[in-house]
């Protein structure tokens, strides 16, 4: 395998660094593409440096922040138009483990297309969490689950493996969902695709170095809000078609992007 890792960054500084080394220590085969979204704390400078010293890594410095599904979408098109066969994301923050990212690639040889380190399988675990949030988590990926038909358990989670040819048969250039969500769209097309996913468990664990860039409840009401509106799509086209004829409808499409999966723009009429 040809395989590389990319991680979107913004606002990094005090983790780029170690995590580079940390990858490099324990998936030493894997070529890694930073893509850093003009971070005004300098992260893009120290992984060039990083990079310089360790070969193998690549920095895209980005004009500005543009979100989490943008870089992701750039990161992904670079890494297939350089022939890599198979492409692996993760958080910057150290919320994932690097030494699990040889079971990721383990997965793929053994037949997998996608494998993903996931909380909610037996073994994963959220330490750090209030029985709350883990509640609002748990919930939020059954109900994703129940509504889009994802064969996948932890599908808010950013660290997966791809087979180079998932990505393009899911078309993740034609991926609109940013932040979040992109994860929930992204899931949605594999399982939609009826790929053959895999997922181990991993201890998730919150960021030591720097500040969280999400809004908790407010980016779970917001996933949930549009999770909702693509489900109605996906289930009940008839439904949805006269709901977003009245004025409540018109307004909860200008805010959730309806059409931001693949299939919901049949009933836009």
């Amino acid at each position: 395998m040809d395989p590389v890792l990319v991680v979107p960054t913004y606002q990094e500084a005090g983790n780029v660094e170690a995590l580079l080394r940390s990858v490099r220590e324990h998936a030493p085969e894997l070529s890694v593409l930073i893509v850093d979204d003009d971070s005004p704390d300098g992260t893009g400078a120290i992984a060039e440096r990083v990079g310089a010293e360790l070969g193998r890594i690549q920095v895209l410095h980005r004009m500005r922040k543009e979100g989490l599904g943008a870089a992701y979408r750039h990161g992904f098109r670079v890494a297939l138009d350089a022939g890599h066969d198979v492409v692996v994301q993760m958080d910057a923050d150290f919320s994932h483990d690097p030494a699990v990212l040889p079971v990721l690639l383990t997965a793929l040889r053994d037949g997998a297309e996608v494998a993903v380190g996931s909380r909610y399988v037996p073994g994963g675990s959220i330490p750090n969490w209030t029985r709350a949030r883990r509640a609002l988590s748990r919930w939020g990926n059954a109900y994703a689950r129940s509504m889009l038909g994802l064969r996948i358990r932890d599908a808010t989670s950013a660290f997966r493996a791809y087979r180079s040819e998932v990505l393009e048969r899911i078309d993740i250039d034609g991926t609109r969902a940013n932040g979040y969500l992109f994860q929930i769209e992204t899931a949605y097309r594999i399982s939609a695709a009826e790929v053959r996913v895999v997922e181990v468990p991993i201890t998730f664990v919150d960021r030591i170095e720097g500040d969280s860039k999400m809004a908790v409840v407010r980016t779970m009401v917001e996933t949930e809000l549009r999770v909702t509106w693509w489900g109605l799509s996906r289930l009940s086209p008839t439904v949805s078609r006269w709901f977003r004829q009245s004025g409540g409808g018109r307004y909860l499409a200008a805010k959730v992007a309806p059409s931001a999966l693949p299939g919901a723009d049949r009933d836009q009429t």
